[in-house]
């Protein structure tokens, strides 16, 4: 089965025949008598796998649960708010319960876990098609707008013949090496922007001068920056002293967005629809936006790729000079204008809060833990030094920087959970859980479990480096914060080059500390994020 990192000679998708049957009955209930451990998969009266095997399987039934009834819990979510802070209920659930309990909201059951042992069992039982948690209210806006879906809301077969071809132009490190050089030249002039604010309103000496900002504002407008620049392969220029307010217009579109999606997920969008409710129509108002936004970068990229083919060299390839990910989809032409529309649109409004939010936590932590953060830095300036100004071999000579975003990413994972529906009945808890279950791995209570990480609310990048070179069960199964294996996020490498190229350059150029070093405290929108930004202090070094 897949480690996290992706294989890449099958594209990021499993093979054929190696995940299970494609016919499978929904529900098969239990045999009497079978024998079956904590975690496992129950196939034909017996346990695959070989491991100790425990008699006394329990019923799905048995498994502790917050409630019978969906709408009363439903009800006392909305009245103590807890959909602002369901990462803490989760985790307080799981404390009293133990590592496996049921929920039902509204009309959405789930069986929530955290363990990676458990984990690691949910996902050998995905299937070919691994299929996640539908976004219902964003699958109701495409329908009532005619727009196709993009491969984050399709499933089967469909999914997978355009995730493939994505892959080859977001995921495979060909593509990653493509397009590292324009997040590289969008990290520096954040730099050099944030060098000229520094010398503008900086306070201190000349060369001296220290900055204390809540840095928020600028990580959005770098993410949507350095977004545009990899999808479309132009810059829009929002470093400037006046961003536009289309740009602008564009971020908080996309933080509505994000904000109106939780609550629609317990209740049916369409009856929301009809009767004209406030809450359905900002969500949708708020995607339309996102739409004509994209509409209009799609179509410049268009005429522009027209173009430049036009005078091509008999290669075809715009003059052998990278178009972004939207130019590569549209020379290759395997996707229909109308997919590439969709899969496009869906990157741009994933790929700029998810990011934008990470970095947030990632200043504070480097700022409130100034040993870590010079021993990054040290690493950063020797690798930066020999890589002679490129940055895949900058990257790759500091790993501290890949684990300081899979440090973020453990205590303030941008996505709570990820989830999966088993192709087959399997075993968890030494509950049966049957095919078809929607099953939620709960990454935030998981990363800061004593059962599962070493002094889990510690900030230390080089746990990740220590870790890889031992062979700890389910060990692949404790940083899902991109989820998993096929379905794992389309945009993870654009994502991670980014974040770690942003965090290079700033730590060669500015030493970090925070006014406040208070734990922060989050909230839920569809994304986790702090209830205030913190505010950073910059000191040019």
């Amino acid at each position: 089965y897949w480690s996290v990192h992706d294989n890449e000679s099958t594209n990021g998708i499993l093979p054929k025949g190696s995940c299970g049957s494609r016919n499978v009955f929904f529900g098969v209930a239990p045999q009497k008598g079978l024998c079956v451990t904590a975690a496992g998969t129950v196939m034909h009266g017996k346990l695959e796998g070989g491991k100790r095997v425990v008699k006394g399987m329990r019923s799905f039934e048995e498994i502790p649960h917050t409630g019978r009834n969906g709408w009363l819990n439903l009800l006392k979510f909305w009245r103590e708010n807890r959909f602002q802070q369901l990462h803490k209920h989760m985790e307080r659930t799981f404390n009293t319960l133990g590592p496996i309990y049921r929920e039902k909201l509204g009309t959405l059951s789930s069986v929530n876990i955290m363990l990676p042992s458990d984990v690691s069992e949910l996902f050998k039982s995905e299937g070919l098609h691994p299929q996640r948690m539908t976004l219902q209210p964003w699958a109701t806006h495409r329908e009532i707008r005619n727009h196709s879906k993009g491969i984050f809301l399709k499933n089967g077969e469909e999914w997978r013949a355009d995730r493939l071809q994505l892959n080859k132009e977001v995921m495979m490190s060909a593509a990653v090496k493509r397009f590292l050089p324009l997040l590289d030249e969008v990290a520096k002039d954040f730099c050099q922007m944030l060098q000229t604010r520094m010398e503008k309103e900086g306070r201190g000496e000349k060369g001296k001068c220290v900055l204390t900002i809540d840095p928020s504002p600028d990580l959005f407008r770098f993410a949507l920056e350095a977004s545009c620049h990899v999808l479309y392969g132009e810059r829009i220029g929002l470093f400037s002293s006046s961003p536009s307010l289309e740009s602008q217009k564009f971020i908080w579109a996309v933080e509505r967005m994000l904000t109106t999606t939780p609550p629609l997920l317990y209740l049916p969008p369409r009856l929301l629809l009809r009767m004209g409710a406030p809450l359905w129509t900002q969500h949708a108002t708020a995607w339309d936006h996102i739409f004509s936004h994209a509409e209009a970068r799609i179509q410049r990229g268009y005429q522009r790729l027209s173009t430049s083919l036009d005078r091509a060299s008999p290669a075809g390839t715009a003059g052998s000079q990278y178009t972004g990910v939207l130019g590569q989809l549209m020379e290759k032409g395997q996707l229909s204008l109308d997919l590439i529309k969709a899969n496009i649109t869906e990157l741009m409004a994933g790929g700029v809060d998810t990011t934008a939010v990470p970095l947030q936590f990632a200043l504070f932590e480097l700022g409130r833990n100034p040993e870590v953060q010079e021993s990054v830095r040290q690493q950063v300036r020797v690798s930066w030094a020999q890589a002679g100004g490129d940055p895949h071999k900058a990257l790759q000579g500091a790993p501290l920087l890949k684990g300081t975003i899979k440090e973020v990413l453990r205590l303030y994972p941008v996505g709570i959970t990820v989830q999966r529906y088993p192709v087959r009945d399997i075993v968890l808890q030494n509950y049966h859980i049957p095919a078809g279950t929607l099953v939620q791995a709960c990454i935030y209570p998981m990363g800061r479990s004593e059962k599962v990480f070493e002094d889990p609310l510690r900030f230390d990048p080089s746990r990740w480096s220590r870790e890889e070179g031992q062979r700890v069960e389910a060990a692949g199964f404790r940083s899902l914060a991109f989820g998993f294996g096929a379905r794992q996020c389309v945009g993870r490498r654009i994502a991670e080059s980014e974040m770690q190229l942003f965090l290079m350059h700033i730590l060669l150029s500015f030493h970090l500390s925070v006014p406040s070093s208070e734990d922060l405290n989050t909230t839920v929108t569809l994304i986790l994020q702090p209830e205030t930004p913190p505010r950073i202090t910059f000191s040019k070094l």
